[in-house]
């Protein structure tokens, strides 16, 4: 394993470009494409103001950036660095900005959710979309680019409007049987819309493209319902992780539940694997100390060295207690991801911060779960193979795969706490790391025999 040198970030706000040749970063208002291969700079933009999100085109020929203090979103192309766009929302101010899967056209919702702005590159041109909805994830795009919903809220009702991309007329308009939508996620191929009530009811709804409501499932009632839902790649199943720390499998078939998934503090299945951190200053005896281990110096005598060990079942996994008078309390999965082979699924339950839960999708049991020191901030499945990344707000990176689990400290200088990871979306084995301020790439060794 390999790192490169350390580069100035800003906002974790670095990208690598959709067919794996550039990297983009921020550094507060300039905008810097590098090589990926030699991480040279090949160009450099600079901005109105500090830039507060960046995306890429599907084509990897434009990339935006918003600002959204000021309500403007500058366009910049690597064909021609010359050419630029400027688009100013003025007094309607902006929240959020994205591309269309044809990488021609910017969607930019204003403040208040008033209205969404199409803006057309090619044409010039520019359209609206009026009562899009305040939600956690309000706009999904089918993976072949020739749908899209949006969530909408109008008369103090929920309603769903499916486009088609290539020139934006109306294909389906409909009311959706939900009393305050939280979430809608096509199917990845792109048959079925999934819909989900907030978490104060428990309601999944999937709908056809034409609008027909395929099924709805509720799992129980008179309790904080859905948290997160993700399909798996396949389209074959949609996994809902809830608030009563379970997450349930509906089948493509009947829509109903195949397995449910329980995150119990106590492990007690001999077949799963649980690896579990431990942390050692080598050469003392840490308990033995009478004073803190000084922090920042991690090449010091001091220094921790960390590493996993395999314990023996039963094992009783550390948690927290979830403050229930707060709103969003720290209970339930919160976080949800399949493997891109379908094979494995990764979940975290956020009263059980430290670990990540690892489930054999063929088998629907429990395959492996790795507790760590410190709580889990993000965890990101390899493209190809089925290798995870996790990272925990620490000086290290964490990868496991079915052969075992590895825990890696990032050497450079000073303090590079990892807050977000990405890797090379053609597939090389390349991680990109990134800290409140910094960024560097981890290259991993190819494994030509990956399990």
């Amino acid at each position: 394993m390999d790192f490169s040198e350390v580069f100035k970030l800003s906002s974790q706000l670095g990208r690598f470009s959709p067919d794996g040749k550039y990297l983009a970063s921020c550094v507060q208002y300039r905008l810097v494409i590098r090589d990926v291969k030699t991480l040279q700079i090949l160009q450099l933009y600079t901005c109105l103001d500090q830039i507060q999100y960046l995306e890429w085109s599907a084509d990897s020929m434009f990339i935006l950036c918003a600002m959204y203090k000021r309500g403007i979103v500058q366009v910049w192309s690597l064909e021609q660095p010359d050419w630029h766009c400027k688009i100013d929302e003025g007094s309607a101010g902006l929240v959020s900005s994205c591309w269309s899967p044809d990488g021609r056209h910017i969607l930019n919702t204003s403040e208040f959710h008033l209205r969404i702005t199409l803006w057309s590159l090619s044409a010039k041109s520019v359209s609206y979309i009026k009562y899009p909805k305040s939600c956690q994830q309000g706009i999904s795009f089918t993976n072949d680019g020739r749908h899209m919903a949006l969530a909408e809220r109008r008369d103090c009702k929920d309603y769903i409007s499916i486009f088609v991309c290539n020139d934006w007329r109306l294909l389906r308009h409909f009311e959706t049987d939900t009393q305050d939508l939280d979430g809608i996620a096509w199917a990845p191929n792109g048959c079925v819309l999934a819909v989900w009530e907030s978490c104060l009811e428990y309601k999944m709804l999937l709908y056809s493209l034409d609008g027909r409501l395929l099924s709805t499932y509720c799992a129980y009632e008179w309790s904080l319902g859905i948290k997160s839902a993700t399909w798996s790649p396949s389209s074959q199943f949609l996994a809902i992780g809830s608030f009563d720390e379970k997450v349930r499998i509906l089948n493509h078939v009947t829509w109903k539940p195949i397995h449910e998934l329980v995150h119990t503090a106590t492990i007690t299945d001999a077949k799963a694997v649980v690896y579990k951190e431990v942390e050692r200053c080598p050469g003392i005896a840490t308990d033995e100390l009478t004073f803190p281990l000084p922090k920042g110096k991690p090449n010091s005598l001091f220094s921790i060295r960390s590493k996993y060990e395999i314990v023996n079942v039963p094992v009783t996994l550390r948690g927290v207690k979830p403050d229930s008078d707060r709103a969003n309390p720290e209970l339930g999965i919160g976080m949800l991801a399949f493997s891109l082979d379908n094979r494995y699924m990764a979940s975290k339950n956020d009263n059980m911060p430290y670990s990540v839960w690892i489930w054999n999708i063929q088998k629907m049991r429990l395959f492996s779960v790795v507790e760590h020191s410190s709580a889990v901030k993000s965890f990101v499945w390899h493209p190809v193979h089925p290798r995870l990344a996790i990272c925990t707000g620490n000086t290290r990176v964490y990868l496991w795969s079915p052969t075992g689990s590895v825990s890696v400290q990032v050497p450079v200088e000073g303090m590079f706490n990892v807050l977000s990871m990405s890797w090379h979306p053609m597939g090389e084995d390349t991680l990109l790391l990134m800290s409140k301020e910094n960024l560097c790439l981890c290259y991993l060794e190819s494994e030509d025999n990956e399990n």
